[in-house]
């Protein structure tokens, strides 16, 4: 009987090296069980590389963890009996139909006869394939093979999802269906690890560690780090011409940031500035038209941007 743990996983200085380069760098977590943990980051940050040491695919240069309770290193083949893991490629193959592949990948779980059965039928029902169950794989929308790719990961019932990008290149529809699944799974207490780089997306996880160049900076819910990183606020700016306007501020010394929204600005000013005063100041100077300054809660997005350009800095 294994014994009960509090965190589904929990790894300490975890680094992956290829040569010279490291592509995860002592990277420290904890993810609670039932929590949909978001994994953000920009592209080659480490995102995947980690999900994959994980996963128990790719043995750590160094460090040590346990995920579902199992040793990172001495136990790989033990977690991935208890996962279920989506890569952003979805893994499907293509020339099988809907129900081949679910049945191959049963196999793969060690699921056979009556079990797999009903579990093709109940994961069918559930991720909303039952009526083109005999089509080929290839033939299907790239939402409903994200569903596929899904359903293959959660028929043998694992304790923790690693999902890697797995929304990318997907409708707004069937992102926005996916994230309900996910809630749902969370509610019967399955783990979700879920690695993204859409923001809008990250709003919808429990917890979040953001990634960059192999490291975490920044750790906890979405509202704590808009609490922590920018207690202040962003100021919001609408001006015209926009790209000059942004230029101008990104070679002022007295902005900390400045980045394009939509159709305005996001800016960001250094401790003691009184901004709107500096920026009405600066853009009569430049003869800019200034239409609107508002102070705003900042995005995930602003957050990001934010605690990048301070890594970079």
């Amino acid at each position: 009987m294994r014994e009960a743990v509090e965190f589904a996983v929990e790894v300490e200085d975890l680094v992956k090296a290829f040569g010279d380069f490291v592509a995860v760098d002592h990277i420290r977590l904890q993810v609670r069980k039932g929590e949909i943990f978001g994994f953000l980051g920009p592209n080659g940050a480490g995102k995947s590389t980690t999900i994959r040491m994980l996963c128990g695919l790719l043995i750590p240069t160094s460090g040590r963890g346990r995920v579902a309770g199992f040793d990172l290193l001495r136990e790989p083949e033990k977690i991935k009996g208890v996962i279920g893991y989506m890569s952003q490629k979805f893994s499907l193959y293509e020339d099988l139909t809907v129900i081949e592949n679910l049945h191959f990948f049963g196999g793969i779980y060690g699921l056979n006869g009556s079990t797999l059965k009903k579990r093709e039928e109940e994961v069918l029902e559930k991720i909303g394939l039952k009526g083109v169950s005999h089509r080929l794989t290839r033939t299907l929308a790239v939402g409903l093979k994200q569903r596929l790719a899904l359903g293959c990961a959660i028929l043998h019932q694992p304790e923790i999802l690693f999902l890697d990008e797995p929304t990318a290149g997907v409708d707004p529809l069937s992102r926005r269906e996916f994230w309900s699944f996910i809630q749902e799974m969370s509610n019967q207490g399955v783990t979700s690890f879920v690695s993204t780089h859409y923001m809008d997306e990250a709003e919808y996880c429990n917890r979040l560690a953001l990634i960059y160049q192999g490291r975490t900076i920044a750790m906890g819910s979405p509202t704590e780090l808009k609490i922590k990183t920018l207690s202040r606020g962003v100021l919001e700016v609408e001006c015209e011409p926009l790209i000059p306007s942004l230029h101008l501020l990104k070679n002022t010394p007295w902005i900390s940031e400045a980045a394009a929204f939509g159709n305005g600005l996001h800016v960001i000013g250094k401790e003691g500035i009184s901004l709107e005063e500096e920026i009405s100041a600066l853009f009569q100077t430049h003869r800019i038209l200034l239409h609107r300054m508002e102070w705003i809660h900042p995005s995930l997005e602003d957050i990001f941007v934010s605690l990048i350009e301070g890594e970079k800095r």
